[in-house]
């Protein structure tokens, strides 16, 4: 995936079955249009209400358990769950000098380095409080370069798996990724996670990121910063779409500020 400027289409809306063949072929990182489903389908709304806000980033959220149309995601969760010595082919992924993972090892021992590391990560975070692990992993993922899909797969769009970040690298929504598969891995509940593809309305371009519910805050893990801060805190991010194992969620916002 690469960022690319707003794309401003002068829709008034957009039909369910657009949306839903944009999100599942790679909106992630390239141009967002905006969206508007018909009035029937808006009163299926999330359930997350916050300080005054409806949902994440102050959006209205309208949930759906229909993940049949991404198919990017559930093919991303088929290789996640492959046996690990099918899952990539190290001699093609090994990239000396480049990942941050497992770089002091041989390219032929990159793969079994880098999940060793990531094993002593989540082994290191026993007792360790919530917000810290989440701290934590923020940066440990967040060592890796930044790539763009074309350059790194071919393809204009691939959501890589865990192994597969730290051995290729990646981009928005690969960090997001592995902090997501990570974090289920410590113990944090899928539910309480997103994958959040958005709009930088700073850079105008399209982003992914992290969200995940903790006490009753949403806190936002992302590969341009290291600092895990609550999404109110954030005033620069619009959501389109969100989506973890079981729902999506398109989000609707009206205006930029939201004060």
């Amino acid at each position: 995936m690469k960022h690319a400027g707003r794309h401003r289409t002068g829709m008034n809306g957009v039909s369910r079955r657009r949306l839903l063949s944009v999100a599942a072929g790679g909106i992630a990182c390239m141009a967002l249009p905006s969206v508007r489903l018909p009035a029937a389908q808006e009163n299926r709304r999330g359930q997350r209400k916050k300080k005054g806000a409806d949902g994440l980033f102050g959006s209205r959220e309208i949930m759906s358990s229909d993940m049949s149309k991404f198919a990017k995601w559930a093919d991303l969760w088929r290789r996640n769950t492959l046996p690990r010595t099918e899952t990539v082919a190290p001699a093609r992924l090994a990239r000396p000098g480049r990942s941050a993972f497992g770089r002091d090892c041989t390219p032929q021992e990159r793969l079994s380095c880098a999940r060793a590391e990531w094993d002593a990560l989540i082994e290191s975070q026993a007792g360790t409080p919530p917000l810290d692990i989440l701290r934590a992993v923020n940066r440990y993922m967040n060592r890796s370069p930044y790539i763009v899909d074309p350059v790194n797969w071919g393809m204009p769009d691939y959501w890589a798996t865990p192994d597969e970040f730290f051995l290729r690298d990646g981009d928005c929504e690969d960090y997001a990724i592995s902090k997501y598969v990570t974090l289920k891995r410590i113990g944090f509940a899928p539910d309480s996670m997103r994958l959040v593809i958005l709009q930088d309305e700073n850079l105008k371009a399209a982003h992914a990121i992290l969200s995940i519910e903790l006490d009753g805050e949403i806190y936002i893990l992302d590969n341009q910063v290291d600092a895990v801060l609550p999404h109110g805190r954030i005033l620069h991010y619009r959501p389109v779409y969100s989506i973890n194992e079981s729902h999506w969620w398109l989000h609707q916002v009206r205006r930029f500020s939201r004060f």
